[in-house]
């Protein structure tokens, strides 16, 4: 139990340190949401398990957050085993959502990137690329940022150092961006 009690005590000071990030998630929504009504696309990427994050967020809106709704495009760039294996085969795993915002990215797409680390060169790639095509960019961040800090048009940085923490909190957040937009999108 007493482990149980730390993994709590830590999850709520993560999760109240989060108010700070009331602002650039609100820009966040209002990225998506312009996005999304303006007939564009999301794209979504990260690594391990950012990856699942990345592909439950995507779901969030080609499938339904909350209530029943038409669906809107979101695509994970982390579901396509074939062409991610392809990629590694003969190119390099930093190159596997660089190519695919290089080929299924357009002007006024965003794409969505996760990385705990912020050290993910494969996300990083995604990010230049997306810059390169000048699609804005949303970064779900955790310790220091890393190298990736700052890339992106607007980054959520979870601070701290314990990364089931940190993707706790950035799952509440994404979840609460989900809200937010969800709330304003048409429902047909």
């Amino acid at each position: 139990m007493a482990h149980l009690q730390k993994a709590i005590d830590e999850a709520v000071a993560t999760f109240r340190d989060l108010t700070k990030l009331e602002e650039p998630l609100a820009r966040a929504a209002k990225m998506v949401l312009t996005c999304l009504t303006s007939g564009k696309k999301l794209l979504v990427c990260g690594n391990g398990g950012s990856a699942s994050d990345a592909t439950h967020f995507a779901t969030e809106f080609l499938c339904r957050f909350k209530e029943d709704r038409r669906p809107y495009p979101a695509i994970s760039l982390t579901a396509n085993g074939e062409f991610m294996t392809a990629v590694c085969n003969d190119y390099h795993a930093d190159e596997i959502f660089a190519r695919q915002v290089q080929g299924l990215g357009a002007q006024g797409d965003v794409l969505i990137a996760f990385t705990t680390s912020g050290k993910s060169k494969n996300v990083l790639r995604a990010l230049e690329e997306a810059k390169k095509k000048n699609i804005e960019s949303i970064c779900f961040l955790g310790r220091d940022g890393g190298f990736t800090k700052s890339v992106a048009t607007i980054d959520l940085l979870v601070q701290g150092a314990n990364t089931a923490r940190i993707q706790e909190a950035q799952k509440l957040l994404y979840h609460v961006l989900c809200e937010i937009v969800d709330q304003q999108l048409p429902k047909k």
